[in-house]
């Protein structure tokens, strides 16, 4: 009976063992968990603190570099009156604002999506970064601002809509009434009866200048 008795109170001393040592076990873990909480969390935060002064590093400057390579070229004016861009023009994609060596520009790194350039006629100035794309796949972008006449500006709004790969926007800081525009190339005309129009629609709507030939001029940006 004694004997039973000891084995009984040993029993419940290795299970009360069994049980302290399960319960130090868990508190351990408890603590590992925590701990690595603690960790991940700190690196979250960190990570967001070094995120956040990145994009503010960033965001100190909405410019990008001059991509059309402003100061390492130039226009150069042909007998036929076409401006060309002598020198490289960039042609990556940007997220950020780029400053431009000629307005309109003519090429340059630019926003990933285009513009629409099948026939549209815009009534309010482009965001450059994404009409330099369209002129990229090709397009030929017809300008104006406020000393252009009302009959030039329609008649040429008409014969944007019924040509594919071109577009139309005022741009009110543009030194000539009506400007035309296309990779690496521009010129000015004298209003929508002047041969020019034609000419430089003919020769560089998906021009041997297209950086991209081909590619579409729709399901990409419009007002």
């Amino acid at each position: 009976m004694g004997s039973a008795n000891k084995s009984s109170t040993a029993r419940k001393a290795r299970i009360e063992e069994m049980r302290r040592a399960e319960q130090s076990r868990e508190r351990r873990n408890r603590i590992l968990v925590i701990a690595a909480s603690v960790v991940v969390v700190c690196g979250l935060v960190g990570g967001g603190v070094v995120l956040v002064r990145s994009q503010s590093d960033d965001g100190g400057s909405d410019t990008a570099a001059a991509s059309d390579t402003s100061g390492k070229g130039k226009f150069v004016t042909g007998k036929d009156g076409v401006k060309t861009w002598e020198g490289k023009l960039a042609r990556n994609h940007v997220t950020k604002a780029v400053k431009y060596a000629s307005e309109p520009p003519v090429g340059g790194d630019h926003n990933q999506v285009w513009m629409n350039c099948n026939g549209d006629v815009y009534t309010k100035e482009l965001d450059n970064t994404n009409a330099v794309h369209s002129l990229e796949h090709g397009a030929v972008w017809v300008t104006y601002n406020a000393d252009a006449k009302k009959a030039d500006v329609d008649a040429l709004a008409a014969k944007v809509k019924k040509t594919p790969y071109t577009l139309m926007s005022p741009m009110d800081d543009q030194k000539d009434p009506i400007m035309l525009s296309a990779w690496g190339h521009q010129r000015t005309v004298t209003g929508a009866s002047d041969p020019n129009v034609d000419k430089f629609f003919e020769k560089f709507v998906q021009g041997e200048q297209t950086p991209e030939p081909g590619a579409a001029c729709t399901n990409g940006l419009s007002q």
